[in-house]
């Protein structure tokens, strides 16, 4: 080894001991704001997993009531725990077992949810339940051949003619809403 070579590697040695120090500065000067940071990661990242696990047992929870409600629909426990844990699955299968049972009072109390769908199909159901025009979103090909069908019964088969006349021919009733025409209204 030289000369050139020992300088060379205590100069190396030198700047190493030197960015030490000056991370050692750094670190004092700023050691409150460090231990900040690295505790605010350190809380969201176990705030995020606390909460994670508590919605996953919310749904665990919410689909055993479900599956309970599946082979016994009065269980009043099990109706609670699925209200409490889901209130949208909640209210599809209040929504089901109203469809079931015809129950017009549970689809009234539906069709204001503030779950679009629920409350559209809820109202759509009334309706049909209670022989008046329907008006559904979701259901709107249908409920325009239920219209017409209304509309027949009264014998006003102009306006039935118009309301099949809606329906588009890419819409799945299509062909039901051309038979209707063909068969039930004359002229």
């Amino acid at each position: 080894m030289t000369i050139d070579d020992v300088k060379k590697e205590l100069s190396g040695d030198e700047q190493m001991l030197a960015s030490a120090f000056k991370a050692e500065k750094l670190y004092k000067k700023h050691k409150l704001k460090i231990f900040i940071v690295i505790g605010i990661v350190i809380t969201y990242f176990a705030g995020t997993a606390i909460i994670e696990t508590m919605a996953e047992d919310k749904r665990e929870r919410a689909n055993s009531a479900y599956l309970v409600l599946e082979k016994d629909a009065k269980d009043n426990n099990a109706l609670n725990s699925l209200k409490s844990n889901n209130p949208a699955l909640f209210e599809l299968f209040s929504y089901q077992e109203a469809v079931k049972s015809s129950d017009t009072d549970a689809l009234k109390s539906l069709s204001s949810s503030k779950n679009e769908i629920i409350s559209d199909l809820s109202s759509y159901h009334l309706s049909i339940i209670n022989n008046q025009p329907s008006d559904s979103k979701f259901n709107a090909e249908i409920g325009k051949i239920h219209n017409a069908a209304l509309l027949i019964k009264e014998g006003k088969t102009t306006e039935a003619k118009e309301e099949l006349e809606l329906i588009p021919e890419e819409s799945p009733v299509y062909n039901i809403s051309k038979l209707i025409k063909h068969y039930s209204i004359k002229g």
